[in-house]
């Protein structure tokens, strides 16, 4: 299976509560919502509905999980909606048990080695493996070499600080731009993939 990274970004990174005001204020964060202004259905979200038929599986942080528990179940009826509850979900998380996982179809990875579980994940036959927002989680996957795309929104937008995708670790990982295409909105819908070689 690929994973795939898919999150909305500013221009200056941050990943953080994209979708709402009180989403994820860790940080004294203030500008959760940020992304809203900027979606354009036709561009984005066709963008978003091949990557979810690309998808075979999700995989989520405890707080994006949590977030996407607490608003998808309620949304039965609209197919984006009918298709994220059934879909299978992988959690990582140290907090959370297996019965706290009460949205269908979610299973708890193993909290003493998260990393190693999403490796055999990974190396499975099927489609894509793919990660929305949890950034702490996206980090670890950059960080262990396990992102095999990245389909990030570049959102025209500055936000000064926040939850950013990719690891602080001096390390270069050259990627190969394998698509680009403009929304209306002036955000860039880009998709990446680790250079070869």
């Amino acid at each position: 299976m690929r994973i795939i990274l898919s999150d909305f970004m500013s221009l200056d990174g941050v990943v953080q509560a994209p979708g709402g005001r009180k989403e994820d204020t860790d940080g004294g964060f203030a500008h959760g919502g940020w992304s809203m202004p900027y979606f354009d259905v036709d561009a984005m979200g066709s963008v978003i509905d091949e990557v979810m038929a690309e998808t075979e599986a999700l995989l989520f942080g405890r707080r994006t999980w949590q977030g996407m528990a607490g608003a998808w179940p309620g949304r039965a009826g609209d197919p984006f909606a009918d298709r994220m509850n059934e879909i299978p979900k992988f959690v990582v998380s140290r907090t959370l048990t297996q019965d706290d996982l009460t949205w269908s179809g979610s299973t708890l990875l193993p909290a003493d080695d998260a990393i190693g579980a999403i490796r055999e994940l990974r190396a499975r036959d099927g489609k894509g493996l793919q990660v929305m927002g949890s950034p702490s989680l996206a980090a670890q996957l950059v960080e262990h070499d396990l992102v095999d795309e990245y389909r990030l929104m570049i959102e025209p937008i500055l936000l000064g600080g926040g939850k950013r995708l990719f690891p602080l670790d001096g390390r270069a990982r050259p990627l190969e731009l394998v698509a680009t295409s403009t929304a209306g909105t002036g955000v860039l819908i880009c998709t990446y993939r680790p250079a070869s070689g």
